[in-house]
């Protein structure tokens, strides 16, 4: 692994031992690969499209599927080579720059699961630029925020994003993007004047240190901030996320999440293309779970890596339908998913989901990986190799007991792992924030048992204060999820006179069940055979929906202010109820204390 080597030895050495089937021989050769991986020395400049990319795969696999694409809705099938996705992605770097965009430009894409959407990222990547993924969900208002905090010199959209993009340029007055749209748009250029282009391009110089992904974070918390990502933390960083996902060079892979969220880049772009393994991108306007399960079926699915919110809707279905006989790893990342969606999964499919945890600043950092013989529902795993993760107490000091509650940090002071962030961009202050230390503070809470696996707690601010106990919503939301009729569910605190706080729960229920006060009844007296007193919801709320972000995590900052509003005025939800209005619930005891 010397500086002189160059990076592609690095990654010839992890596709090696990645594709090894013997797991104890594969953990124990990748926990020395990442312990001279984290002490390394980088070279200066890289570029993964040029090394990896082409440097490995078009040349040795050129001929090899790398994306298998289809559209759910029309029925369309597509499908390219490594060779023929270099260059389609070389077509885009040749049309970008004949339109003035250079490297260190900013390159918003506003796109659906569409070919181009990979095509995109290999062009920006491959020509030093910012590449800056969009959800298509986004309203005008919500771009011209992004728009203001930094410019686009480019933009690339289908036709319905392209009419929210104008919208939100209209009421800013910065420079006009060069605006390439897939289909027909007054005032934007087609994309198909790009497949007019060669295929061939020469690759920038780009700096490790040089920022090439721009991700603005969710947004459970205040404002969407900028997350940068340089010329390694994201294309060398994600050997984290292709060794816990387990992905081998002869899988066909698969990951349900939309572009505009960083997991996207995770596992429907880095994590497979490092290892030259094939893709499935699937498209679709109205996500129809069924015909999901179908699209793993047809395409014998190897990996399959899905958000909480799909897998909770998957278990909806009728699981024994389906053929997934080819399946060997199944994934979820998000948030935590609860025991019994892992346990009926593994009933239907022979297969384990295995949970993991990263952040938009970061790559996989804690997770199952495929030899752990024992998951545990519920438990997201072990802390990964290339981050070195601890937890911290509210003064800072390392817990080393188990059951503790504590603060994820990273560890600093003995190397800085290559998947971390560079720094929120133009947001010294929130960087500072974040690190210090020598450490980075990723804003969960979590704890870890004696044999070491970890558990989930919440986010810092997700954490209920309710008298002098604090209540994690993952466990409460657990609990509710348990009775047949709840879909879905959130869990807060209320503000409270007395205790500070309150549990409270807000329910999604499963078609067929209706809110009534019987069912409200139902499920104090559920909670109340699960939890602690202290955890048990002692408000519940049936809503049709939950507000979410685009990767599927519950807003639960959302549901909080309307709360504190609702509390305020002292109004009271339709369908909410009080534990403390059930006379059958007064002086009941059978909770576990």
């Amino acid at each position: 692994m010397s500086e002189k080597s160059g990076l592609e030895s690095v990654y010839r050495e992890f596709i090696t031992i990645n594709n090894v089937m013997d797991y104890d021989k594969r953990r124990i050769e990748l926990k020395k690969f990442f312990d001279k991986l984290n002490r390394m020395k980088l070279p200066e400049y890289f570029n993964w499209v040029v090394e990896v990319f082409e440097g490995i795969h078009v040349r040795e696999r050129g001929d090899k599927k790398a994306l298998l694409w289809y559209d759910m809705d029309s029925d369309e099938k597509k499908a390219y080579t490594y060779e023929e996705m270099g260059k389609e992605g070389n077509r885009l770097l040749r049309f970008l720059r004949e339109h003035g965009v250079e490297k260190g430009d900013g390159v918003y894409a506003m796109l659906p699961s569409l070919p181009e959407t990979w095509f995109s990222m290999l062009a920006t990547l491959k020509g030093g630029m910012v590449i800056v993924p969009t959800a298509t969900t986004m309203v005008p208002k919500e771009l011209e925020y992004r728009f203001s905090v930094y410019p686009p010199k480019a933009v690339i959209a289908d036709e319905r994003s392209a009419g929210m993009i104008d919208e939100a340029l209209s009421n800013l007055s910065i420079p006009e993007p060069v605006k390439i749209v897939i289909g027909e748009r007054q005032g934007w250029i087609s994309y198909d004047e790009v497949r007019g282009e060669k295929g061939e391009a020469e690759g920038a110089k780009i700096k490790c240190s040089d920022i090439v992904f721009n991700f603005f974070t969710s947004g459970t918390t205040g404002l969407p901030k900028m997350v940068g990502h340089t010329a390694v933390s994201y294309p060398l960083g994600h050997l984290s996320t292709a060794y816990l996902i387990g992905i081998t060079s002869n899988d066909v892979h698969t990951n349900l999440s939309a572009p505009g969220w960083a997991k996207f880049a995770w596992s429907s772009f880095f994590a497979p293309f490092i290892m030259g393994a094939t893709v499935v991108g699937v498209n679709y306007n109205r996500f129809v779970p069924d015909r999901y399960l179908e699209v793993v079926s047809e395409y014998r699915i190897n990996t399959f890596c899905a958000p909480p919110t799909a897998w909770r809707i998957f278990m909806l279905q009728k699981l024994e339908n389906y053929d997934f006989s080819s399946l060997r790893e199944v994934m979820s990342a998000g948030e935590p998913l609860n025991p019994e969606i892992i346990n009926t999964w593994r009933k239907y499919t022979d297969t384990t989901i295995r949970d993991f945890y990263g952040q938009t600043e970061s790559t996989a950092m804690i997770g199952n990986p495929p030899w752990v013989r024992e998951v545990i529902p519920g438990s997201f795993g072990f802390p990964g190799y290339m981050h070195d993760i601890a937890l911290v107490d509210d003064d800072d000091n390392f817990i080393t007991e188990p059951n503790k509650v504590g603060h994820i940090v990273v560890r600093l002071d003995r190397w800085r792992p290559i998947g971390l962030f560079a720094g929120y961009i133009g947001d010294e202050e929130k960087t500072k924030s974040v690190f210090r230390n020598n450490r980075y503070y990723t804003g969960d809470k979590a704890y870890f048992d004696e044999r070491g696996y970890w558990w989930f707690v919440g986010r810092a601010d997700d954490v209920i204060k309710t008298s002098d106990y604090r209540v994690g919503p993952f466990e409460v939301e657990s609990a509710l999820i348990e009775h047949p009729a709840v879909a879905e569910a959130a869990v807060i605190g209320s503000p409270d006179p007395i205790r500070w706080q309150i549990v409270k729960a807000f329910v999604v229920l499963k078609p067929g069940h209706e809110p009534s006060r019987e069912l409200a009844l139902e499920l104090f007296v559920h909670c109340s055979r699960l939890l602690a007193k202290y955890k048990i919801p002692r408000i519940i709320e049936f809503v049709p929906e939950l507000p979410k972000t685009i990767s599927g995590k519950i807003k639960r900052n959302e549901l909080r202010k309307a709360e504190e509003e609702k509390r305020s005025k002292g109004e009271r939800g339709e369908h909410e109820y009080f534990y403390s209005d059930f006379e059958e619930l007064k002086g009941k005891n059978n909770s576990k204390k």
